[in-house]
């Protein structure tokens, strides 16, 4: 009997947000593993940097603004001028630290305008990347999506954390994230049995947050911290390799615990 492994040698992963912060350590994980990476973000320089930094050889770097039609027809032309695209991994998205004007504001004041574009990067680009990439994706033989959801995908966010602080939770992040995770179930069966499709759900990552929210976070989580980039790496690797063959349609917590109770 053979006993699948995470090695991905020979495969190209094309991994968007990929020059981000976590996004940087997903791709890192899966060249670890022998995957060639394209990594996919806005700052075409950011991408060349972080694709010379992997692992390994063969490193492709795609700078892309996926909020605009030619960006996310950029990603599809990268991918076919390789000729594959065996994982994969939709990251790009507005945080609630993004920055986007009417958007981690206080609820009255969140606009259309924020909740419509953070939409379009968060859930429309991963259904248009998933759409496009997927005659690749089937041809390969082992295809694999894995979307990055958050734990505000699947429960409702406690405010209390944010008191005092001058951080938010936007409501376009919560119905995107929610999305994703109801995109990946549908995905998960339209594709099959060729490509499996699946996410994971982060916890909140330390990112030298406001004392108060990190301390009440942290108190709320049963591993008692919040999580960093590296706690994602085996979860991307496992769902996008053969050590996950059997599993699709998944959306699994990387959380600490968080959404246990």
């Amino acid at each position: 009997m053979t006993v699948p492994t995470t090695d991905l040698t020979g495969r190209t992963a094309v991994v968007t947000g990929g020059a981000g912060p976590l996004g940087a350590v997903l791709a890192d994980a899966l060249a670890s593993v022998g995957a060639r990476v394209v990594v996919v973000d806005r700052d075409a320089d950011a991408c060349a940097a972080t694709a010379e930094r992997l692992p390994g050889d063969g490193h492709v770097p795609c700078g892309a603004d996926l909020l605009t039609p030619e960006g996310l027809s950029a990603v599809v032309s990268c991918a076919h001028d390789l000729g594959a695209c065996d994982v994969l991994v939709n990251n790009a998205a507005f945080t609630g630290t993004s920055g986007v004007p009417g958007y981690a504001v206080p609820f009255e004041e969140q606009t259309d305008e924020a909740f419509a574009t953070a939409l379009q990067l968060n859930l429309t680009a991963p259904f248009s990347l998933t759409r496009r990439l997927a005659p690749l994706l089937r041809s390969g033989g082992h295809g694999s999506v894995v979307n990055v959801s958050s734990i505000y995908g699947l429960v409702g966010p406690n405010m209390g954390l944010y008191a005092g602080t001058r951080m938010g939770n936007p409501a376009a992040y919560a119905a995107s994230k929610g999305g994703i995770a109801q995109l990946t179930r549908y995905l998960s069966t339209v594709l099959a049995p060729d490509v499996r499709v699946n996410a994971f759900a982060p916890g909140g990552i330390a990112r030298g947050q406001d004392e108060a929210f990190v301390e009440r976070y942290e108190r709320l989580t049963p591993l008692g911290r919040m999580g960093t980039e590296d706690d994602f790496r085996g979860v991307v690797t496992w769902l996008a390799s053969d050590a996950s063959a059997y599993v699709t349609g998944q959306v699994v917590a990387v959380d600490g615990g968080w959404t246990a109770w």
